[in-house]
């Protein structure tokens, strides 16, 4: 295994609807970002990844998405290497979210997305 987990949209959906406790990261650039994003979001482009991963520990479990998938599985196998293991990737990514029909909400509709933002 990679070290990290996978989550699907429902699930993560359910976690929302739940108020069950986790972080989602965006790993996307912020041109992406910009198209829109998942509500509750934090922006953390993956090239940024190495220079945040101190202020990811703890308790808190990490939802992170991309596009596809791709690049979160590999923000997610990162962050397993440096000793995080509360670590899920979303399956499918943003796309996957948007073709299941659930909601994405602009940049400004996200406070979450604009704090993340360094």
């Amino acid at each position: 295994m990679y070290g990290f987990k996978e989550i699907d949209t429902a699930t993560l959906r359910q976690w929302q609807d739940t108020g069950h406790g986790f972080r989602l990261l965006d790993v996307r650039t912020p041109a992406e970002t910009a198209r829109g994003v998942i509500p509750g979001a934090e922006a953390l482009p993956l090239h940024l990844l190495p220079l945040r991963v101190q202020e990811l520990g703890g308790d808190t479990p990490l939802v992170i998405y991309c596009q596809s998938g791709a690049r979160s599985a590999q923000a997610c196998a990162f962050l397993a290497q440096h000793g995080l293991d509360e670590v899920y990737n979303l399956r499918g990514g943003i796309m996957g979210w948007a073709g299941s029909g659930l909601p994405v909400a602009n940049l400004d509709e996200s406070p979450a997305m604009a704090a993340g933002i360094s």
